[in-house]
């Protein structure tokens, strides 16, 4: 056993299912540094509310797809690592009746959020790292990790963890979303603000690691898990306004909000025009549909 710990945290009872939530550290990218590899700072993910009207909502859509994918059972003892607001720990404890929660987010404010909006006596929040869980090794039957793993400043260090945590032939599963091609809202917001500024090119979350076909999947396959398999979860974003699409951004989560917060009126101004003909033309208001696809993947640790 790991001598970070000599056991379950205090007040969890084995073999009840343990959904421990870590959101990973990153740093802020400084002005004109490029997306691709930036670290961001809780700084850029730390507003709880702000974060549920920018993504939060659709993390609760995508959570339960994820929890269908890595398998997760009845009598499970289950680490989720990267919980923002909740999303994850609600799909888990919703589908799987025994499950005991536990989540460890780095952020104060999510901890409070989680804590406040998912008061199911099964779930748990406390404050943590990805990259050095202060937790004994071989504890979880499942793994699992939302949105999380390209934020992550060393994923391969988190993943490593994730390994030494998960005992013999459980799962690791993650899903991240495809910023290229697959995430509409995110896709058109940069193309029309590159196209703005072609200068802010390398900002473009495009550039982020781990969200490419195959990468997720590759990344597994180093760290020696088996029977890899990846694929698409996909979900409807639907918006009742311009607005409501809009107005997210404004909070400056995530580096599409941080960007806008970086603006002045003028330059914001314009890249508002810009998405809204985009989006609506230039007619009455009306509710917008977009396609949002995560890439997805699920390996099982092999015996030691």
């Amino acid at each position: 056993m790991s001598s970070r710990s000599p056991g379950p945290p205090t007040g969890i009872r084995w073999p009840l299912v343990l959904c421990v939530v870590i959101a990973a550290a990153a740093e802020t990218p400084r002005k004109g540094e490029g997306a691709a590899g930036a670290r961001m700072q809780p700084s850029v993910f730390d507003e709880s509310a702000a974060y549920e009207r920018f993504m939060g909502r659709w993390s609760r859509q995508l959570a339960p797809l994820l929890v269908e994918f890595a398998g997760i059972g009845e009598g499970d003892a289950v680490l989720d690592v990267g919980s923002g607001t909740g999303a994850l720990t609600r799909a888990i404890v919703e589908a799987v009746p025994s499950a005991r929660v536990v989540g460890v987010d780095p952020a104060a404010a999510y901890v409070a959020y989680a804590q406040a909006h998912v008061p199911d006596g099964r779930a748990r929040f406390l404050v943590g790292d990805a990259q050095q869980l202060d937790l004994a090794d071989a504890t979880f039957d499942r793994v699992a990790s939302l949105l999380v793993m390209n934020f992550i400043p060393d994923p391969s260090k988190a993943l490593r963890e994730m390994i030494r945590v998960t005992r013999p032939d459980g799962v690791i599963a993650a899903a991240v979303w495809d910023y290229g091609e697959g995430m509409q809202m995110l896709r058109l917001f940069w193309d029309e603000a590159v196209a703005r500024d072609p200068a802010i090119a390398a900002r473009d979350e495009r550039n982020m690691p781990l969200c490419k076909p195959g990468e997720l999947a590759a990344m597994w396959r180093r760290h020696g898990l088996a029977l890899v398999d990846e694929r698409p979860l996909s979900i409807v974003m639907s918006f009742t306004s311009f607005d409501d699409y809009w107005a997210p951004f404004l909070g400056g989560q995530g580096p599409a909000g941080a960007y806008v917060a970086g603006l002045n009126e003028t330059e914001r101004a314009a890249l508002r025009l810009r998405l809204r003909r985009r989006l609506v033309g230039d007619g009455e208001d009306r509710p917008i549909s977009l396609q949002a696809r995560a890439w997805a993947v699920r390996g099982v640790v092999p015996p030691r």
